[in-house]
This record gives C-alpha cells, sequence and structure tokens, in this order.
C-alpha cells in the first residue's frame, strides 16, 4: 500500500493572517462601498426631489436594517463566519442590480441590501481582527487598516459621479458589483479560520434583546459605543449632505465627489494619529478630535451657504480630526468586550453604524423644517462637543 501522498504545495505557503491582511479585505470592501457612497444620495434627490424626504428615505433604511444587525450572532452561530462574510459580499453585487431600475422601490430595496451587506462585513471583519490582533497591537492594526482603506475612499467617490454622470447607472453600480466579486475571491484566498466558540451548531442563540441588556450593563462598552457612534454621525453627514450641499448651492454634482474624495483622501493620517494615540494616549487625542471637530462644524454651520466652498473647507478640516476618531475609536470596544460574548458583543456594538444613519436623518429631517441647511452642521457640532466632554471625563487614562 502506498504510504506517499500528494499535498498541494502552495497551501502551507500561506502566511498566518495579521494586520496587513485585515486592512487589504477592508481595502477592497471600501472599494465596493465607497464607489456610490456620492452616488446615493444624489440619486435619491433625483428620485425624490426633496432633501427632507431624503433624510426621511435614510431614516427607514437604517430602521430596517438596524434588525439585521442585531440578529447577526444568530447567523453566525447557524451558518458560520465564513458564508456570512460570503453574504455581506452577495448583498453588496445584488443592492447594486437594484439601484440601476432607478425607482423608488429599487432605491429602498439597493439602500437595504447595501446596509444588510456593509453589518454582515463588518461584524465578522471584527471578530477575524480580535481573534488573530493581540490587544496590544489593536491600535496599530486599527490605523493601518483606515489608512489602507485611503486609495477606496479617495477615489471611489469621484470614480462614482463620474461613471454616475458619464456613462449612467449601469456603469457606475457595476464597478460596485466588480469590487464585490474581487473581495470575494480574496477572502475565500486567505482562509481565514473561525473561532470554534462561535462555531455554527444547533444549540439556540441568545435573544438579541438580552445582547442589548448585558451590553448596556457594561460602562466601558457604552463608552466604546458612544465614541464610535459619534465619529460615524459625522461621516453619515459629510457623505450625505455634503454632496447635497454642493449640488443645491449650485456647486455642481462634480463638486460633491470631489469633496467626499478629499476628505477621504486625509485617511493616510490615521496612521500618524494612530502613533500620536501609542505616544500620548488614546483619551488624550480622541478628546482633543472631538472638540476640535465641534469647532470646525460650528464654523462650517455658521459660514453655511454664504460662502459654499470655505463651509467645504471646513468640513474637511473636521474630517482630519474625525480620522483620529476611526484610527483609535474602535480599540475602546476590543480591549473591553470578553472573548467569550464576542460575537453578541460586536452585533450590538455594531449597531453605533445603524443608529448613525438613522439618527442624523431623523434629527435633521426635523431641523431643516425651521432652518437652512447649514443647521445640520450646527447639530453635529453639538453631538461631537458632548461626545467629547464624555470621552475626556469617562474613558479611562490606560486608553
Amino acid at each position: 500500500m502506498s504510504t506517499h501522498v500528494r499535498h498541494p504545495i502552495w497551501l502551507p505557503a500561506l502566511r498566518p493572517a495579521d494586520a496587513r491582511t485585515f486592512a487589504s479585505l477592508y481595502a477592497v470592501e471600501s472599494f465596493a462601498r465607497a464607489t456610490i457612497s456620492s452616488v446615493i444620495p444624489i440619486q435619491a434627490y433625483e428620485i425624490l426631489h426633496n432633501e427632507r424626504i431624503v433624510s426621511i428615505l435614510y431614516t427607514i433604511v437604517s430602521l430596517m436594517g438596524l434588525s439585521v444587525t442585531l440578529f447577526m450572532p444568530m447567523l453566525i452561530r447557524r451558518f458560520a463566519r465564513r458564508w456570512v462574510y460570503t453574504a455581506g459580499c452577495v448583498l453588496l453585487a445584488i443592492g447594486s442590480a437594484f439601484f440601476v431600475t432607478h425607482t423608488l422601490p429599487g432605491q429602498i430595496a439597493g439602500m437595504l441590501c447595501r446596509v444588510m451587506g456593509a453589518s454582515a462585513l463588518s461584524i465578522t471583519l471584527n471578530l477575524y481582527i480580535m481573534d488573530h490582533i493581540r490587544k496590544t497591537d489593536f491600535m496599530q492594526a486599527e490605523s493601518l487598516r483606515m489608512a489602507w482603506s485611503m486609495f477606496a475612499w479617495t477615489g471611489g467617490p469621484t470614480l462614482g459621479i463620474f461613471l454616475y454622470t458619464h456613462f449612467g447607472n449601469y456603469a457606475a453600480h457595476g464597478a460596485v458589483v466588480v469590487f464585490a466579486f474581487a473581495l470575494l475571491c480574496l477572502f475565500w484566498f486567505y482562509r481565514l479560520s473561525d473561532n470554534q466558540s462561535i462555531r455554527p451548531g444547533k444549540s439556540r442563540p441568545a435573544n438579541p434583546l438580552a445582547n442589548i441588556g448585558r451590553f448596556v450593563k457594561q460602562p466601558r462598552l457604552r463608552l466604546a459605543w458612544l465614541i464610535a457612534f459619534g465619529r460615524s454621525c459625522f461621516w453619515t453627514t459629510f457623505f450625505v449632505y455634503g454632496p447635497l450641499f454642493m449640488v443645491i448651492t449650485g456647486e455642481g454634482k462634480l463638486a460633491g465627489g470631489l469633496l467626499v474624495s478629499a476628505g477621504n483622501a486625509l485617511l493616510f493620517v490615521a496612521i500618524f494619529w494612530g502613533r500620536a494615540g501609542r505616544r500620548f494616549g488614546g483619551r488624550r487625542v480622541m478628546t482633543f478630535a472631538y472638540f476640535a471637530m465641534a469647532a470646525m462644524l460650528f464654523a462650517a454651520g455658521g459660514i453655511g451657504e454664504a460662502a459654499p466652498l470655505l463651509t467645504g473647507a471646513l468640513l474637511l478640516c473636521g474630517a482630519l480630526f474625525t480620522i483620529a476618531l476611526d484610527a483609535l475609536g474602535s480599540t475602546a470596544f476590543m480591549r473591553s468586550v470578553r472573548s467569550y460574548e464576542k460575537a453578541q458583543m460586536a452585533a450590538v456594538y455594531r449597531t453605533y453604524l445603524d443608529f448613525s444613519e438613522l439618527t442624523p436623518p431623523l434629527v435633521y429631517s426635523v431641523v431643516l423644517t425651521f432652518f437652512g441647511l447649514g443647521s445640520v452642521f450646527v447639530t453635529l457640532g453639538i453631538l461631537a462637543a458632548f461626545c467629547g466632554f464624555v470621552t475626556w471625563r469617562y474613558l479611562p487614562k490606560a486608553f
């Protein structure tokens, strides 16, 4: 009987997952999402012809996507992480198919698929990161991940607007399908292993409401959620109301795409913010970033439509400080969560993104009833100042 077994040569040669592995996955994912980040609000405005109704549309979609996020741990336990991640890639592609219809039902379905796909990708990727990266390296890994995504968030929005205005719906949303397929291939090439404590099985997972209760009872997790919520609200406002502001003030669609791309071009400074966090402490850097962001937003709101380009420049300055929170903010959660409930708490933590897409449009729809578009930035500035105070007051100095 032969004892010789032929093994594929390339399988053992693949290096273990590290910070660059997750940075590359996040970069390709960012291309899939960033390409139409400026197209979606403009397309919604073309369909609805009213910025207030656009805000309501975003509110409805975010509310529907929130329930999917809370049930994500059940899906992970039932189907394993790799299949949930795969489903996230597929949902991004399906969403593009709905967007090309350029109808209100298609717009809603496309936005919902996009929210569900982003939720699946975000939660599973965070779980993989916490499994493969040491806690002491979280700050470095997160800053690297943000920096690598710079290329996507810089060129993506402008590319999407260019394709949309020159070649139409199919070109812009077709690019998303290409990036989603590339992400799926890269993920399966890395062959990331699932944590055996979160393996699929027949046992019934905990009720999502019970997960929320356990999350809320832990002060550090609540604080981590608030930090993430505040900075995510900025990006929601920046991506949606930045392009709308440029279109409404007469600067044009391309100016809106350039504004978003310019803001994301600053993501390369995430590496420097990461170094600043290691040198001066995450608490000091995040507190400073929040207060500086608030100052820029108050100035942008005060100037408003009187000088659109100056307002855009102030929003870019606000983005510079928000990137510090992107680079450092998630470490507050990763260092605080207990290992045996990572999946459950990661799903609840991920709701900051859903609420940041849900709450601002809801609040702004009320504010815009009484005030001009500049009031959106003032409202966000108040939230940033509050988050800065809470971070300074309650985040341990050890961070």
